[in-house]
């Protein structure tokens, strides 16, 4: 998107940046060299920014933000030391969780009338446990065109370095604050057949990783804290290791992304088979053989027509009994 990058983007309008938005050229610096970034089609870019080194900004993405009419961030304070950082002069706007429907209708309408909006969040790629969804999805409602620029995300950067499988993974974003709400949705996850990724506070670190402990088991695991930052730091092991050793010190600092390896097949179906005549006798107290079946087949993650069959005997020995 710099002019020497990708001129595919030049606004049909024969009206330069400066003329229309009083503004001078847009330009941005990188590597100590100035370059001038080529205007931008109408439409909403989600830009990526970085997660703590400010050397992970992509140059298409310098260039949108300085082409950009306005900045859309989530905290101004943080997005204008990254703009001042790269010599970007374009304009700030605050968009938050907390922006209501009259915001995102003024900011539809700019683009509407021709205008080329970026959306950042603090840090990372926007909408990944971060504000803007309800705005992307407005503006594809209206037909508008949406573009993402992509570059740094915690998530990801973490699962690749945590030695845990990568071929299916379930982002969750952060779980419950309360242990019983916590616990309650560590048993819902239990059966995704892929490591889970999720953010977690650092005040809560070692009873979370001690929750999943008890709920899934002594997987291995995977503490990445402040990512591409001075002090990041990546622990592996179990998660009842981990959960002592995060228990024995104080509470770190920074941002931080816990991974937990997916359940181990054979390990999930001998418990769940432990268990399958209880919760299917439980389930035949309130539904059809049918619907029990489904249920408890869901809970455990057993083929439904095993279950099936094992809530037809239990049913007919039932009738019979």
């Amino acid at each position: 998107m710099a002019r020497s990058i990708d001129n595919r983007l030049r606004r049909s309008a024969s009206a330069s940046r400066s003329g229309e938005t009083g503004r001078g050229p847009a330009t941005f610096t990188a590597f100590g060299l100035a370059a001038e970034a080529e205007a931008l089609a109408p439409g909403l870019y989600v830009v990526a920014t970085p997660i703590g080194n400010l050397s992970d900004m992509s140059l298409r993405a310098l260039a949108t933000l300085a082409a950009a009419d306005a900045v859309l961030a989530e905290d101004t304070r943080v997005t204008k030391t990254l703009l001042a950082h790269y010599g970007i002069t374009t304009p700030l706007v605050a968009y938050h969780e907390h922006s209501g429907d009259a915001v995102r209708a003024r900011l539809l309408g700019r683009i509407r009338d021709g205008q080329a909006l970026a959306l950042v969040s603090d840090a990372g790629t926007p909408l990944v446990s971060d504000p803007g969804y309800r705005l992307v999805e407005e503006a594809i409602g209206l037909d508008l065109k949406v573009v993402p620029i992509p570059g740094a995300s915690a998530a990801l950067a973490a699962l690749v370095i945590a030695g845990l499988p990568t071929d299916r993974f379930f982002f969750e974003g952060f779980l419950p604050a309360k242990a019983g709400a916590r616990r309650a949705r560590l048993a819902a996850l239990a059966a995704i057949p892929g490591t889970l990724v999720l953010y977690e506070a650092p005040h809560r670190l070692s009873e979370s990783l001690a929750d999943a402990a008890a709920v899934l088991g002594n997987r291995q695991a995977s503490v990445a804290r402040e990512l591409t930052k001075f002090y990041e730091t990546v622990r592996r092991g179990t998660l009842a290791g981990l959960a002592e050793l995060y228990g024995s010190e104080p509470a770190p600092r920074g941002e931080i992304v816990l991974l937990i390896g997916p359940p181990d097949p054979n390990e999930q179906a001998g418990l769940a088979a432990a268990g399958l005549e209880e919760k299917l006798l439980a389930a035949l107290g309130q539904y059809s053989v049918k619907d029990a079946a489904a249920v408890v087949a869901g809970e455990t993650g057993l083929p439904k027509r095993d279950v099936y069959g094992r809530a037809l005997a239990l049913a007919r020995a039932a009738r019979e009994g």
